[in-house]
């Protein structure tokens, strides 16, 4: 049988929590034995939209990130479990048997991602099933993917979908896991501000600015609002250059993307006339 991969646009995702609401829909209060026990109404997301909150205000951008088990190839839970409780079907789904992982916290313990929940009531480790019991009744694909207004989840064997997976990221790569949720179009860091003559108390459009880190330049000038932008920047260092015909350049060493970076309103000074 063929691997099965979801593949994620976060372009396209506008966090409107649809695909978390059909999971609901689908498993509270369903008991679908022996792929999956019934999830409790509240304390676990099988799917989960995730909120990225990026910059300050005003410079502020914000994506969404659905996330659930990766179905990886090489999966931490499926080592953690005793007694074959944790498997991975020959579509690549992996699914916790309800009944042998009773009492076995450490499978939630083991998943890096956090995608593995601990039922309390039942003493038992729950998460995503891919909706393994709809597929095999014929349903082509899981509900999440099912109720997704803007199709930014899709749901499909791999080798169908490689063009497009090609390109894509995943999540914690460095872990090795292969996991088979793929992701595009994460935005990447940004460095914004807005330049203004303080005297005139103007914003100054045209002013050239360029973000330089290693042997790369990323050059801007403002807009009509005094506004610069890069965008889709990778973590690292960079030094922010602002010039401006009949002023001071500005400068700004060592700026770290780990977060993104609003320099908020910069002042140009004017030179001094000779």
């Amino acid at each position: 049988m063929a691997k099965k991969v979801f593949l994620i646009d976060v372009a396209k995702c506008s966090g409107c929590q649809c695909c978390q609401v059909a999971c609901k829909d689908e498993h509270c209060g369903n008991d679908w034995m022996p792929i999956a026990r019934p999830q409790p109404d509240t304390g676990q997301f099988w799917i989960k939209v995730n909120e990225n909150v990026c910059g300050t205000r005003p410079k502020v951008r914000i994506h969404y990130i659905p996330t659930l088990c990766n179905h990886c190839d090489d999966p931490a839970c499926v080592k953690a479990a005793e007694n074959g409780a944790v498997y991975k079907r020959s579509d690549g789904l992996v699914i916790i048997d309800p009944e042998k992982a009773v009492g076995q916290k450490q499978i939630m313990e083991a998943c890096p991602y956090g995608a593995i929940y601990w039922n309390e009531k039942l003493n038992i480790p729950q998460k995503c099933t891919g909706c393994a019991h709809l597929l095999d009744s014929g349903y082509e694909k899981p509900r999440c993917v099912e109720n997704c207004p803007h199709d930014a989840i899709v749901f499909g064997d791999e080798e169908e979908l490689k063009d497009h997976i090609l390109g894509a990221s995943m999540l914690k790569p460095e872990l090795g896991l292969h996991p088979n949720v793929y992701y595009r179009n994460i935005p990447g860091q940004f460095i914004a501000g807005t330049v203004y003559d303080p005297v005139e108390k103007e914003v100054i459009i045209g002013a050239r600015v360029r973000a330089v880190t290693g042997g790369k330049v990323y050059k801007t000038t403002t807009n009509q609002y005094g506004d610069f932008w890069f965008e889709d920047l990778a973590i690292g260092f960079f030094d922010v250059y602002i010039e401006q015909k009949g002023y001071k350049e500005k400068s700004f060493i060592g700026l770290h993307t780990v977060d993104c970076i609003n320099l908020g309103d910069i002042p140009l000074e004017l030179l001094e006339s000779t």
